[in-house]
């Protein structure tokens, strides 16, 4: 990630200093406030500007306004920093306005009156409609007084952009009948007109019309007109027909007066189903579980699924398909923080949580009630218990809690405590003259809790006392956890920065859509998806794209897997999704189809530096796949012919000489590395494009050209006339040349550029020699080469195949099958796959701000996946950030988990070998006093380290 240095911050930060020191700072003011204190004593001791940045937009959170005196103070000496409060109603509502202009009106505004002279009613319809429902909300939900169950299960109602469920409206009967008859007569005269008619519930009309400008004429009048007759005339006079009934599209607004149900016909099958949840549905290893999981997913409505649980959903030998489920209903997210009861699951930046949320905390603290009764309901038991009042309270609390925010602990992500944990709490507190007979603590938890291998269970010691991080503050961030953004959009950390002179959230707001309309699981708008298709072979998908109407749509279908065929390995068969090792070599059973990765095993009589024992001469070649090799022999080695590579580096050669366009076309070098086969998909390096007329100023993609003047956007670069020199902010210290060796062997000019191709730096210099790409071996030709030191002290790195030199970074080695990266680019009008696709897809699953993606193909053809601290100076509470992102994505590959693995071209991924670097002392540095001088050689040498080191 590439964080902007701007000299006025430093300067500012700088300022604040130099005020905090002179007096005794405005944290004295603070001293009754511990978490406000301890906050406020981050701002002196922050070293990275952009976690100072946001400590200062999340620090009214920690500093109530009612401060008055710490505020003045703050205020005085921070220009920036302001008691603002940002919770207006409407604030959630912003990301729906159509311009832009009154998108960031809406987001400086405090009420409604603020944005009607930009916002205007007329054009920004779902932006008004979003913020009287919210105000519907805060009326009702104010009855609730300070009752927060009461009010947060209020506030969902109206946080839902569908139907509220039975489920939600029974809740709120049920905390809130008690406390407040209004409150449950002013919801109740909501769900009963919700929900209300509006045209944008028939979006999904205008991809039938067959014009492709009747779609888009169709989607801005839904958008824009109100009435049924505005409609009508409208989508007469642009589309150019009278509303006949044969016609697709008058079809669908005059036979349906709603958005798809499960009786429409016309409606395509995805609509009907939840394809998050069928992607889980092979992993039963029941026929009876699978049967009822494609019936829950598939069937709107179903009792099916109260069965499911009772069977299938606490059946420790559905695991496989349990997990899959937790997946897609509540995927693994790091941090937990804001519980008030569960407190001791707070302040966990580096730990795994499904459901770390204000609901959950309630849900623990009703658990405990409910179980003082003298009874603990379980799926498949009742277990009688004494009073857990009195008998190990501490550690019964810590139970609920677990069961309630779902720590992903172990590798199988599953929610079970451990055996003997769970043995040990029976034992002390279970009410045996109750039990049923037969029964004893163990044979209990031998259902409950059957293991204790932390591989599989949670450890209950690790919640009974607080976090020792609970002092870091913002050292780790997770702008997405909990989730900011409407129920209709994903949370996307914010890589890019804002436009000059605007607020900069960490994070994007983006639409999305859902995998079926029973689902709510949500992926990005234009993102190809690979859905299960409901059939009696299992194997067979369509890949979808996510439209504009919020929909999967233009679905095609790819040829079936056929699951049933195995792998002879050795006079052992292996099942279809088994992976194993053979020799050293990492395979996995393909539809009958053995894939294992390539390269050599050790032997005491070969040089296994390279494939093929070729030699560890780097004589490089450029293969047309785009990947430069050290030698021919490592080319021919992995299959390539001699006409298929010339020599020399890809990076050195211009694609755009001479001119491959025509007169009317710009030539762009577009360089990529292809995973489909060049004989095919042909890789070419550059791209032929028009001049643009016309480029939206209001799209930030920051592009740096070749004079170091930096563009909004590369369109705007383009129209200029300009060169790309690197994607991202402009650097200063990129100004000069100083040429870097990436772990792909390409020379790039500067670090710059390398970073915007997602390639983390080996070494400084041309590239000379490359590295092993097995970890058997370390006499290779880097024995010259001068590595740079460890970004932390006390670093155990690792070293990435073929690189020259260790670094602190954690580090996924990929198996992928070619053959469905090939029907991937057919069904995508013959476009090749690179590896920059990947990146792309996987940077979105890296939360933490604090961390990013790098990758490459190795030249052994493994899809090497690098996840990398950003600051110069890494602490050991981010590097284990950047493991645990690391880890989540390894387990979500290996488990085949429909959260990744459903997006086109992840779902090639076969299996994924992850290593770590360590360090050996995560005890947080403390902060020392820092002198005048000090501080101001910080201010310069920190736009230089930031500007050269962190990624664009």
């Amino acid at each position: 990630m590439r964080v902007c240095v701007q000299i006025a911050f430093l300067f500012f930060y700088c300022n604040f200093f130099l005020v905090s020191t002179q007096d005794s700072s405005c944290c004295h003011h603070a001293l009754e406030y511990s978490q406000c204190r301890e906050a406020c004593d981050q701002l002196a001791a922050i070293r990275s500007e952009s976690r100072l940045k946001h400590l200062l937009q999340r620090l009214p959170s920690y500093c109530p306004e009612s401060m008055n005196e710490l505020w003045i103070c703050i205020n005085s000496t921070l220009p920036g920093a302001s008691k603002k409060s940002d919770g207006w109603v409407g604030l959630g509502c912003c990301e729906l306005a159509i311009s832009a202009e009154c998108r960031r009106e809406c987001k400086q505004a405090s009420s409604k009156n603020d944005i009607t002279k930009v916002c205007k009613k007329d054009t920004e319809k779902p932006l008004y409609s979003c913020i009287t429902k919210n105000e519907m909300g805060s009326v009702c939900c104010s009855y609730a007084g300070k009752h927060t169950n009461c009010h947060e299960y209020c506030q969902a109602i109206f946080r839902t952009d569908s139907s509220p469920t039975v489920s939600q409206i029974n809740t709120v009967k049920e905390y809130c009948q008690s406390l407040s008859p209004q409150l449950i007569n002013c919801v109740a005269n909501y769900t009963k007109s919700y929900p209300t008619r509006s045209p944008i519930d028939s979006l999904y009309c205008c991809d039938r019309a067959e014009e492709a400008h009747c779609q888009t004429a169709c989607k801005r009048i839904l958008r824009t007109m109100n009435t049924e007759h505005e409609i009508m005339e409208g989508l007469i006079k642009e589309c150019g027909s009278e509303p006949l009934p044969q016609d697709p599209l008058w079809q669908c607004f005059l036979g349906n007066a709603h958005p798809p149900t499960k009786s429409d016909p016309e409606t395509s099958p995805t609509a009907k189903m939840d394809c998050a949840k069928l992607h889980c549905c092979s992993k039963a290893n029941t026929s009876r579980c699978r049967n009822m999981c494609q019936e829950i997913s598939t069937n709107w409505g179903t009792q099916v699924w109260q069965e499911f649980n009772q069977l299938c959903e606490y059946n420790p030998d559905e695991t496989d398909l349990i997990t899959c489920l937790a997946d897609v209903r509540e995927p693994c997210q790091l941090g937990c923080k804001d519980l008030t009861y569960c407190t001791n699951f707070n302040n966990r930046p580096t730990e795994l949580f499904r459901s770390c949320n204000i609901q959950s905390d309630q849900g623990a603290m009703n658990d405990i009630k409910l179980w003082s009764n003298g009874t603990i309901n379980m799926p498949l038991m009742n277990i009688p218990v004494l009073d857990i009042r009195k008998c190990r309270p501490e550690i019964w609390k810590a139970v609920a809690c677990a069961l309630q925010i779902k720590p992903c602990y172990s590798k199988s992500r599953g929610n079970v405590i451990c055996k003997s944990d769970c043995v040990d709490i029976l034992t002390h507190c279970g009410d045996f003259s109750r039990f049923p007979e037969g029964h004893t603590p163990e044979g209990i938890c031998d259902l409950l809790s059957p293991t204790d291998d932390l591989e599989g269970c949670i450890p209950l010691e690790r919640y009974l006392t607080p976090s020792p991080f609970e002092n870091i503050i913002e050292e780790v961030i997770h702008p997405c956890n909990p989730n900011p953004c409407p129920s209709n959009h994903l949370c996307e950390v914010n890589r890019k920065g804002c436009h000059p002179g605007q607020d900069c959230l960490p994070y994007f707001c983006v639409p999305g859509c859902k995998l079926g309309e029973a689902s709510d699981f949500l992926v990005h708008m234009d993102a190809r998806i690979q859905v299960p298709v409901r059939s009696d072979q299992p194997g067979c998908y369509e890949v979808c794209t996510c439209g504009q109407s919020g929909r999967l749509e233009n679905c095609v279908e790819m040829p079936c897997i056929d699951t049933t065929k195995t792998c002879n390995v050795g006079g052992l068969r292996k099942s279809h999704g088994a992976s194993f090792k053979m020799n050293c070599h990492t395979c996995f059973c393909y539809a009958g189809e053995t894939i294992c990765s390539s390269g050599q095993c050790p032997s005491l009589n070969k040089y296994i530096g390279f494939p093929c024992g070729c030699a560890d001469h780097f004589v490089p070649v450029c293969v047309r796949n785009g990947r430069t090799y050290p030698s021919a022999c490592v080319a021919r080695c992995m299959g390539f012919q001699d006409n298929q590579f010339e020599f020399g580096a890809c990076r050195s050669t211009e694609p755009c000489s001479p001119n491959p366009c025509q007169k009317n076309q710009r030539c762009i070098p577009k360089r990529r590395v292809c995973l489909t086969d060049i004989s095919d998909y042909p890789c070419l390096q550059y791209e032929c494009v028009s001049r643009p007329s016309g480029c939206d100023p209001n799209q930030l993609d920051p592009a740096c050209d070749m004079d170091n003047m930096e563009h909004a956007n590369l369109c705007l670069l383009y129209q200029r006339g300009k060169t790309l020199a690197y994607m991202g902010h402009c650097q200063d210290a990129c100004r000069v040349t100083r040429e870097v060796c990436g772990h792909n062997g390409e020379t790039y000019k500067t670090v710059c550029e390398a970073f915007s191709d997602r390639m983390a730096v080996d070494y400084h210099g041309r590239c000379h020699a490359m590295g092993s790409v097995s970890e058997f071996i370390a006499d290779t030709g880097c024995n010259a080469v001068p590595c740079p030191p460890l970004s932390t002290e006390g670093c155990s790195p690792i070293t990435p195949p073929g690189a020259c030199c260790p670094v602190c970074a954690a580090m996924l080695q990929i198996l992928w099958n070619k053959s469905q990266i090939n029907v991937f680019a057919k069904l995508n009008r013959n476009q090749p796959v690179t590896v920059h696709d990947i990146l792309r897809v996987l940077r979105l699953h890296i939360s933490v701000p604090q961390c990013d993606i790098f990758g490459y193909l190795s030249i052994n053809s493994e899809i090497v996946i690098l996840v990398i601290p950003v600051d110069q100076q890494p602490t050991p509470l981010q590097i284990e950030a950047c493991n645990k992102e690391a880890e989540k994505i390894d387990s979500l590959i290996n488990s085949g988990s429909p959260t990744l693995v459903s997006h086109v071209p992840l779902s090639a991924f076969l299996t994924s070998e992850l290593k770590l670097s360590t360090v050996s002392s995560a005890a947080p540095p403390t902060a020392s006093p820092l002198s005048l001088t000090l501080c101001l050689s910080l201010c310069l040498l920190l736009t230089f380290l930031l500007s050269s080191t962190e990624a664009p």
